[in-house]
């Protein structure tokens, strides 16, 4: 394998779509409003993206130092597992990765606020700090969160409170009280993809004493678990466009119900962990669809 593709299959592309999911949504619902600014979206996207990178290369890193990556783990190989990359070469790119990151922040923060909000920027380049530092601790170091089960919480208050409801304040200066509610849903959507993760990697995480909430909680408990954050989600959701007043039309965005009710389906039937690994992509994939749609929809 080339050096250019190890990195690449390193960043796990795949996860990309669902970490914009909440920029967008935050984002659009800002366009709704006439609250404008494509550079504010841009490198909030840019930003997002590259944390999400810091984050495949730390979880490489972390659990590959650690050993939990082994020939008992159900998912793809990974670049320092099968040896693709070396661990220094690793350390290198989460350091230039997050120096990348912290950057584009910088940039972001700068557009949304210029020179003259000196309060919000501060709080918001704090709050970018924590995120890079989240981003690498998940795995990394002897209290990785991960390995403690609150990989969850983590994943919620990131993917969900700060990506929607941080991206709208950029824009607006101010928060709103019903974003709260797709920002929720945006955030319980991507703890369903950890959780099917670690349902996945229950096993292996146990054999090396990564304790994912599902490792503490069991596997048929985590899919009751499973199924209550998808169908909150969704309800909230809905519930958020009876507040918004959608007209017929604007319900389009049920289309995106369909895959979620098939996987919730699946995963009851399931009997053998390995093959939930197709339903991560599809709850990624299908959180990133809903988004869209929100976006699309918002517009009318």
């Amino acid at each position: 394998m080339s050096n250019t593709k190890a990195w690449l299959k390193a960043a796990r592309l795949r996860t990309l779509p669902l970490s914009v999911s909440g920029i967008l949504v935050g984002s659009f619902y800002a366009f709704s409003q006439g609250l404008i600014n494509y550079g504010i979206l841009g490198f909030a996207l840019l930003t997002t993206l590259g944390l999400q990178v810091l984050s495949n290369f730390a979880n490489d890193y972390g659990d590959g130092v650690k050993g939990t990556d082994n020939e008992n783990r159900i998912g793809p190989q990974r670049a320092i597992q099968s040896g693709a990359i070396t661990v220094k070469a690793m350390k290198k790119g989460i350091i230039i990765t997050s120096l990348l990151t912290l950057a584009s922040a910088i940039i972001l923060i700068y557009i949304a606020f210029g020179s003259d909000n000196f309060v919000y920027s501060l709080f918001f380049f704090i709050l970018g700090l924590a995120a890079i530092t989240a981003a690498i601790k998940y795995t990394v170091g002897n209290s990785a969160y991960g390995y403690k089960g609150l990989g969850d919480l983590f994943v919620f208050i990131f993917f969900g409170l700060v990506s929607v409801l941080g991206c709208y304040f950029l824009f607006a200066k101010q928060l709103n009280g019903l974003i709260v509610m797709p920002a929720i849903t945006i955030g319980l959507l991507s703890v369903a993809v950890l959780n099917l993760n670690n349902m996945r990697d229950q096993i292996s995480d146990a054999m090396s004493g990564k304790n994912t909430l599902v490792v503490k909680i069991g596997g048929q408990n985590a899919k009751i678990y499973h199924y209550t954050i998808i169908i909150t989600a969704l309800l909230l959701t809905l519930l958020f466009a009876v507040f918004l007043n959608f007209k017929p039309l604007q319900y389009i965005f049920l289309i995106a119900y369909v895959p979620f009710i098939m996987h919730i389906k699946t995963v009851a039937k399931n009997k053998i962990p390995k093959e939930l690994d197709p339903e991560l992509k599809k709850v990624a994939l299908g959180t990133f669809f809903l988004s869209v749609l929100l976006c699309i929809v918002l517009q009318f």
